[in-house]
């Protein structure tokens, strides 16, 4: 008995340390198991912001089991705008940017919910223009995940 049981912890204790988890699988409300994503509305002056919005919630979604690649029980349609940088320092130092990400969960048809999120990051500009714009465009692929984590727990059951 003795040993069944320490073999038992010590099995759970191995699958533990390797990385291997147990997780329930991602429903949303109305008990929508698979999701499909339509592509964000770009509002932005932002090039590929909705793109990276609609990408960012696939792989949220992918990642949790519930990704439909084609037609599923339920699907995710929005837009998503972005605030015009910000500088928040002397010299172009800093910088702030912020994206608000409305999404709708949709089942046959019907707004089941929704919702509004609004996340801000600060970045740090660069040594060039060139460098700045890659570290805005960073920020803003931090905010697309984000908000799709975001409006994932909202809409879940």
């Amino acid at each position: 008995m003795r040993r069944t049981r320490a073999a038992a912890i010590a099995a759970s204790l191995a699958v533990s340390a390797c990385g291997y988890g147990f997780s329930q699988r991602y429903v949303a409300r109305g008990g929508a198991r698979s999701i499909a994503v339509r592509p964000f509305e770009n509002r932005a002056i932002e090039p590929g912001l909705g793109a990276a919005v609609t990408t960012a919630l696939r792989a949220e979604l992918a990642r949790r089991g519930a990704d439909a690649s084609g037609a599923g029980d339920a699907e995710i349609d929005g837009e998503v705008r972005a605030d015009e940088p910000v500088l928040t320092s002397r010299g172009g130092v800093s910088w702030r940017i912020g994206v608000t990400v409305h999404a709708r969960l949709r089942a046959e048809g019907a707004v089941v919910a929704e919702h509004r999120t609004r996340r801000e990051a600060d970045y740090v500009g660069g040594a060039d223009p060139l460098e700045t714009e890659g570290r805005r465009a960073l920020a803003l692929r931090r905010l697309a995940d984000d908000a799709a984590r975001d409006v994932l727990r909202a809409f879940e059951r």
